[in-house]
């Protein structure tokens, strides 16, 4: 079998599988934020979480595709880790990326609502009171 199919199938199991577990840690922490963000409404932090990492998934998995091919034949095995190196470091890199980049998303979700939570005076106001003119 020729080194660079080899390569190609090492770089494509690695980046799906790397690309599956920070969408499932992702999934599994997000849900919380949204929940809170959404004022405890589950269904609608599952939608949209699920919507997140459906997305997730598109962006990252079209990248992995993208970045399947390569300019050079690899003729030995020291080739096949330096393809390797580069492919995967630059998947890693993305996927670092998009993570910050949910979690910024989120993280800026939540101050949002908590922020407009500490906006609403614990009691409705009873009534209000003329202004008074100067002394």
């Amino acid at each position: 079998m020729d080194l660079t199919v080899v390569a190609y199938v090492i770089y494509l199991v690695v980046s799906i599988a790397l690309t599956i577990w920070v969408a499932r840690t992702l999934s599994s922490n997000g849900r919380i934020f949204l929940a809170d963000v959404l004022h405890g409404n589950e269904k609608l932090a599952d939608a949209v979480n699920h919507l997140l990492v459906v997305g997730f998934y598109l962006v990252n998995l079209g990248f992995v595709a993208l970045y399947l091919s390569g300019d050079d034949d690899i003729a030995d095995t020291r080739g096949v880790f330096e393809a390797l190196s580069t492919k995967l470091g630059v998947v890693l890199l993305v996927l670092g990326v998009m993570h910050l980049g949910n979690v910024y998303v989120l993280n800026r979700m939540r101050r949002r609502g908590v922020m407009e939570r500490e906006q609403v005076p614990p009691v409705a106001p009873q009534g209000w009171v003329a202004p008074t003119t100067g002394a």
